[in-house]
């Protein structure tokens, strides 16, 4: 195994012995315009919130040696004309969010071509950099197209075509798609008619009952597992909240060994390789977490109707995978995975600004906060796979049976993205780790062993007891005063020290209570059965808070907690009761001196009602 530790990938960007920009006119198609595809609402939210750096999206167009600029000036303009989604633009009064999409029939736009000497040892690189730092900069959604194209030249010849893309009108998916086409119109083939819906009938589709229909069960769905489910894959000592940004290094895996044994596994379970490679997946990452389930997000689910598959646009929104890890071996989980997944991608279209008030209202209730805390997004399926230019041109031959090489650093809102680009004849993953709760040898150590683990399936059923002996990946470390609350790990020792400042620092007290059944067992079997809801088995938390003249209630203690809960460390969820009392006891640190005093008021915090 290769390792690349600390190294630097990236090269100085050599000056361009010219740069012109050409503006390029286009005509053709219908003048169009309509409501908002789900897709599109979704990335606009974020559009408007987020840095654009890390919403906009890139990619990097190899030409073929020989073509000129005009063929690809040509090969840009038919795309535009083709796809309405490069067409469409989304008006909106100052200060507000578009409602509307407009599909114009004709306009211009522009491609900057840089015109070098030569260009760097490591061209595809270099054109990546280009394609990275065109990110910069918010679209003007109501005019701007949707692209930003580069042309690098090498003495008038072109080389490549560094895009940036307006994540309104693209993902992943819909680059994939427009690579293809771009390949086969610069070799002179002819495009087959579109099979797939535009957005402004995508929308229609949507808005129609049944569409309205399935969004409604989205909902319901998601809601059942922002309730029950963890809120942290990774609540441990060292973590951060969910949603607080962190920057983590590109750690890409190429492995022969990974492609045969995923092959292999596949084969003896009877499965197919995606719902064997994400069992594996969810196994890892719950097993490290030291969970009972795994959480993780599924961009790139919802396309697998054939109305969508290959549509140009964003139809970026998650499915949620909950997966409940507890079997005996890995072969069960394999079957379980199957299910769990055709439900996660059901529930993937729903009205995201409903989503997002829902998952602020439950999380309130719950006193939690939800976050994408890990992403899975298996790519090697589609159309021209989005490889990465370094990896496109590489001859397979050449590869080593695996090696893991570090490239550049991005700032993610995530503790764990993955990126599935092949998985044969190599298993090719980009993964990124947040620092807060991988070293870097843990990142590679957890790769390897996803490798390690598909191979022992190749070979037989594992057990999933042994999961740390057969990947080498070791559980999270957490103290003992952490516990197993409603599915989620909680520190308690947190939850009062953020209590504490939420409420002005009156005396606070975090007591593990009797749960349903009388007992107050934290650990142990009663612990590990909450995850799943069990009835009578999770420990409670109750609050006691010595709030003296304080005019303070439990609602608004909790209304105070939750408000700071975002920000907070890990392992910090509400109570689910809130005792307030006049004075600490003499012995603050004794909960049972807190519950021999008189209460003064009482009160519900954290709601698990479905």
């Amino acid at each position: 195994m290769n390792s690349a530790v600390g190294k630097d990938t990236m090269h100085q960007i050599p000056p361009p012995l010219t740069t012109t920009t050409v503006t390029v006119a286009y005509a053709g198609g219908d003048e169009r315009r309509g409501p908002l595809t789900m897709g599109q609402a979704n990335m606009i939210r974020c559009i408007l919130r987020d840095d654009p750096t890390h919403i906009n999206i890139h990619d990097v167009w190899p030409v073929p040696e020989g073509t000129t600029s005009a063929a690809v000036i040509d090969a840009l303009r038919a795309l535009a004309v083709r796809h309405e989604g490069l067409r469409t633009t989304f008006p909106r009064p100052a200060g507000s969010a578009p409602v509307d999409q407009v599909v114009a029939s004709e306009g211009t736009f522009t491609v900057t071509v840089l015109d070098h000497a030569e260009l760097p040892g490591d061209p595809a690189t270099y054109a990546e950099s280009v394609a990275r730092a065109a990110r910069a900069g918010r679209f003007a959604l109501e005019r701007e197209f949707p692209l930003r194209i580069t042309l690098l030249a090498v003495a008038g010849q072109p080389a490549y075509v560094a895009l940036a893309f307006s994540h309104a009108v693209a993902d992943g998916s819909a680059m994939a798609i427009l690579r293809e086409e771009f390949a086969e119109l610069l070799a002179g083939k002819e495009l087959p008619e579109l099979t797939s819906l535009p957005p402004v009938d995508l929308a229609a589709v949507e808005a129609s009952p049944a569409g309205l229909r399935k969004s409604e069960a989205s909902l319901r769905y998601w809601e059942r597992i922002l309730r029950t489910a963890p809120q942290e894959m990774f609540a441990e000592p060292r973590g951060r909240r969910p949603g607080t940004d962190e920057e983590a290094r590109q750690l890409t895996l190429r492995s022969r060994r990974g492609g045969r044994a995923l092959a292999g596994a596949a084969r003896r379970t009877g499965h197919p390789e995606a719902t064997v490679l994400m069992a594996a997946w969810c196994a890892l990452v719950a097993h490290r977490a030291g969970q009972d389930s795994c959480v993780t997000a599924v961009p790139s689910a919802n396309r697998f109707h054939a109305r969508v598959a290959r549509s140009v646009t964003t139809t970026s929104q998650d499915a949620l995978l909950h997966l409940d890890v507890r079997v005996e071996t890995f072969d069960a989980l394999v079957a379980r995975t199957w299910g769990a997944v055709l439900n996660a991608y059901r529930h993937s279209q729903f009205d995201s600004v409903r989503l997002w008030e829902m998952i602020d209202r439950v999380t309130a209730e719950r006193g939690s906060h939800f976050g994408r805390d890990v992403v899975f997004n298996d790519v090697s399926a589609l159309p021209a796979p989005l490889l990465g230019t370094d990896a496109q041109d590489c001859d397979d031959a050449e590869q080593a049976e695996q090696e893991l090489a570090w490239g550049p650093p991005q700032t993610l809102p995530t503790r764990m993205l993955a990126f599935t680009y092949r998985t044969a004849p190599q298993l090719h993953i980009s993964l990124w780790a947040a620092p807060s709760v991988f070293t870097p040898e843990e990142a590679e150590g957890f790769l390897a062993g996803l490798v390690l683990l598909l191979e022992a399936a190749a070979a037989g059923d594992v057990p999933m007891e042994a999961l740390a002996e057969v990947t080498g990946v070791r559980p999270a470390e957490r103290g003992p005063d952490w516990l197993r609350v409603d599915g989620c790990w909680v520190s308690p020792d947190a939850v009062r020290e953020t209590l504490g400042r939420a409420v002005g620092g009156l005396p606070v007290r975090v007591a593990e209570e009797p749960a349903p059944d009388g007992t107050a067992d934290g650990t142990g079997a009663g612990a590990a059965g909450s995850a799943a809801g069990g009835p009578g088995v999770a420990p409670h938390l109750t609050a006691y808070i010595a709030r003296g003249d304080t005019p303070l209630t439990p609602e608004e203690a909790h209304r105070a907690l939750t408000a700071l809960i975002p920000a907070a460390g890990s392992g910090v969820l509400a109570p689910h009761r809130y005792v307030l009392v006049e004075d600490p006891p003499t012995e603050p640190d004794r909960s049972d001196a807190w519950r021999r005093l008189k209460t003064i008021d009482e009160g519900t915090g954290r709601s698990r009602q479905v």
